[in-house]
C-alpha cells in the first residue's frame, strides 16, 4: 500500500530537516500529505528530582518558540507538498508520536535518526529505535549525512 499520509515527527534540527525533505519527495511521487509533529518532552518541561523546576512563563516561551518555528517548518514547504496538521503535543515523544500517528491515520513515518552511539545513547535512549519497534504503521528513518549534502533513508 503506498502512503497517503505521511507523519514527520521533528526535533526542529537539522536531521530532522533532512527527514522532512525526503518526506517531502515521497509525498510528491504518491500524492501523500505531510503531517508535522514537534514533541516538547517531559525532561524539557523540568527536572524535579535535581529541583528544577521550570515556571509558567519558561514554559509558555518554549510553547511558543516551537510553535512558531513549526509553522514557518511547514510554510516553506507548502509549495512542494500538502501540508496537512502542524502540531505541538506535550509528553514522552515515543507515546505521543505513536498516538499522533493513530489521530491523523498515517500510512507512513519518516523520522530522522541522530546516530548517536555508545554512552551517549545508553543514557538517552532512542526515541526512534523506540518508535519503529511500537509504531501502529510502517517507520521510515532516515540517517543524516552532512558530509555528502544528502540523507540516506533506511527502512
Amino acid at each position: 500500500m503506498l502512503p497517503k499520509s505521511i507523519l514527520v515527527p521533528t526535533d526542529l534540527g537539522e536531521g530532522a530537516d533532512e527527514a522532512l525533505d525526503f518526506a517531502c519527495e515521497l509525498a510528491q511521487t504518491f500524492g501523500a500529505t505531510i503531517h508535522l509533529v514537534n514533541v516538547i518532552g517531559i525532561p524539557a518541561l523540568g527536572v524535579p528530582e535535581l529541583g528544577v523546576a521550570l515556571t509558567s512563563t519558561v514554559i509558555d516561551s518554549m510553547v511558543h518558540d516551537n510553535q512558531a518555528a513549526l509553522d514557518q517548518i511547514a510554510d516553506a514547504h507548502r509549495d512542494r507538498v500538502t501540508i496537512g496538521q502542524v502540531l505541538l503535543r506535550t509528553g514522552d515523544a515515543r507515546d505521543v508520536i505513536n498516538q499522533t500517528a493513530k489521530e491523523v491515520g498515517a500510512d507512513l513515518i519518516v523520522m530522522g535518526t541522530h546516530g548517536r552511539r555508545g554512552v551517549s545513547r545508553a543514557l538517552l535512549g532512542s526515541i526512534t529505535e523506540s518508535v519503529v519497534r511500537t509504531a501502529p504503521c510502517p517507520v521510515l528513518t532516515v540517517r543524516p549525512h552532512t558530509t555528502h549534502g544528502h540523507a540516506e533513508a533506511a527502512a
